[in-house]
């Protein structure tokens, strides 16, 4: 099958060094409120973002996990700490994100270390979470083979009586992880394939050195 014919021609929008923030999780965080405000949001999640981490062979996994979380420490996101994602970040603390958004021609590359916020954060949001959602932690041993679905909704069935009428508690096994970057890109797409790129990398001393990349 060839795709040689899919081919968009990008006029949305320009990014320049003058008018972009000093601090990339600013300019991320103005991004992330543009694209939400723009239109054809209804139909995908803003905060969805590729994580790509390592494992001990050295082969690169990639999936989709949702940012919950921007502050001057870093980027929030959670998830079962037993899954493949979790004993790769154990193991290598050091991931790569990217955020896309086609409506508005944008994407963002994110490079940085991670580690497991403090159990207090993770209990914090676990509780704000749906009760499904909280269920559904306790259900999912995430990344281990199940006999079928049949299995996943016996368990959920357990647990809905277990926890009847009271709390759900936040599983041990679950919880968030922070990307503390020091690197950011911010991709705006232009006519001729002349993309707007603008990376952030962080100094010895804190600060962050901004540049223009070639398309």
């Amino acid at each position: 099958m060839s795709l040689h014919a899919l081919r968009v021609n990008y006029r949305w929008g320009v990014l320049d060094e003058c008018t972009v923030a000093g601090d990339p999780l600013q300019q991320l965080t103005r991004w992330l409120d543009e694209a939400r405000a723009a239109e054809a949001t209804s139909w995908f999640e803003v905060n969805a973002m590729t994580l790509a981490t390592v494992d001990q062979d050295g082969r690169v996994h990639a999936r989709i996990v949702l940012l919950k979380g921007i502050d001057e420490q870093g980027l929030t996101f959670f998830s079962n700490y037993d899954s493949d994602k979790g004993r790769e970040l154990q193991a290598h603390p050091q991931a790569a994100l990217v955020l896309y958004w086609p409506h508005v021609e944008r994407q963002v590359r994110i490079e940085g270390t991670v580690r497991p916020i403090s159990r207090s954060e993770s209990e914090a949001y676990f509780a704000s979470r749906p009760r499904e959602s909280q269920l559904g932690a306790h259900v999912s041993r995430q990344s281990r083979p199940v006999a079928g679905r049949h299995e996943l909704e016996r368990e959920l069935a357990a647990l809905q009586s277990k926890f009847a009428g009271r709390d759900v508690p936040c599983p041990d096994h679950w919880g968030g992880y922070r990307l503390t970057a020091d690197r950011v890109e911010f991709w705006q797409g232009r006519e001729h394939r002349l993309h707007d790129r603008i990376d952030f990398r962080r100094a010895e001393e804190g600060a962050w050195r901004v540049s223009r990349l070639a398309p």
